[in-house]
């Protein structure tokens, strides 16, 4: 199945996912994180986010103070000129892109500020973090932008559908 079936059959499903996510409030947390984590790995394994993109084609990472510095000091510019240049306040005060897609972004799908990205990029799509109860609403709108999420969240599903 290509990535964007996927994202479309993750559309298709996002209430189930709702459903699903949700029980990770319920469940063992220690034990959910540990098979969340290793289905993480093996959809990586499997899964090359070069042949993707999405997030970086639909998304904005929320940019910090340090990823400003970082990524300023990377492209030689001051750290206002970079702001004016991509960034702009969402509604909740945070520094976003001004566009989509990420200006960062190469015909290649390659992130050419790789090495100095900002930590919400480092970080995505999430699925490898402790307490992923805590982010379950995080995680559900990321099974719309990320196949791996979605591939995450429909083991989540087979696993509980098979211990129900």
């Amino acid at each position: 199945m290509s990535l964007l079936n996927e994202l479309e059959q993750a559309k298709q499903h996002y209430k189930r996912s709702k459903t699903v996510l949700g029980k990770l409030s319920k469940a063992n947390r220690r034990e959910m994180d540990q098979r969340i984590h290793t289905w993480h790995e093996e959809v990586f394994d499997d899964l090359d986010c070069l042949d993707c993109a999405n997030c970086c084609k639909t998304t904005s990472p929320i940019f910090r103070d340090v990823d400003i510095r970082r990524l300023s000091r990377a492209l030689r510019v001051s750290e206002l000129g970079f702001i004016e240049e991509y960034l702009r306040l969402d509604e909740e005060g945070d520094y976003v892109l001004k566009s989509s897609p990420c200006s960062f972004l190469g015909p290649d799908n390659k992130c050419f500020v790789y090495e100095n990205r900002p930590l919400a990029c480092r970080e995505y799509p999430h699925t490898d973090r402790k307490n992923m109860y805590q982010i379950k609403g995080l995680t559900h709108r990321n099974t719309l932008v990320c196949p791996a999420v979605w591939r995450i969240t429909e083991k989540l599903r087979l696993a509980t559908e098979k211990n129900s």
